[in-house]
Formats: structure tokens, sequence, C-alpha cells
């Protein structure tokens, strides 16, 4: 099978562009390509991708999955599971990994929430 060859009628469109125009035009289609791909990395994460940041902070492997866990449960997976363990740390005046430990044992999820709930970045 062979392909007909309508390059030129393909590229009447842009065949009277500058080659300024025509990167420029590269760069606006390729935005239009990448910023839904960006937004949804922004909006969305998953519990694999917010444990590996967990261990990146410094909490042991075992507490990741009880963290994320905790997350889920009370609604706080948009906020970032490490996002939460910054919060408690900030709140408490503690480290990161004692922040960690207590989510992890079921404990300043209240605190957590509160912090979220009260605008405090």
């Amino acid at each position: 099978m062979r392909r007909e060859d309508d390059f030129q009628e393909r590229r009447k469109h842009i065949a009277n562009l500058t080659d300024q125009e025509l990167y420029d035009r590269f760069w606006e289609l390729t935005a239009q390509v990448v910023d839904p791909l960006l937004e949804m990395g922004r909006k969305n994460t998953t519990p694999s991708v917010e444990r590996a940041v967990l261990l990146r902070m410094g909490i042991s492997s075992l507490e990741t999955q009880k963290i994320v866990e905790g997350c889920m449960d009370k609604g706080l997976m948009g906020k970032g599971a490490g996002h939460c363990v910054y919060k408690l740390s900030k709140e408490l005046g503690i480290s990161i990994p004692e922040a960690g430990t207590m989510l992890a044992e079921g404990k300043g999820w209240d605190t957590v929430a509160a912090a979220f709930k009260g605008g405090k970045k």
C-alpha cells in the first residue's frame, strides 16, 4: 500500500509563516499538549508516590504505609502525605521523623486536619 503524498496540501495553513512564527507555533502547540498533563500531576497523586515522598523525608518504610492510609482515611490525600507530616511538625514544633511516627501511630491527625482548615500554609 502506497501513501499518497499530500504534504503540500497539509502544510498550506503554515506555509507563509516565518521561522520565528513556526517556532512560536510549535511551542504553543506543545503547551496545549503538555499543560493538561502537568495539571493532572499537580492535582492527582497515588499512594506509591506519597510513600516515596515520605521515604525521602526520612520516614521509615514501616511508617509510610500507615501515614498514607491515614491520609486516605481522613480525606487529606490531596494535600500530600509529606505535607501532612510537615504541618504536624510545624504545629507542634517537633522534628519531621517525630511527626511521622506520631501520625503512623494514629496520633495528631486532628491537629493536621485543623491546620489545613485554618488556612495556614
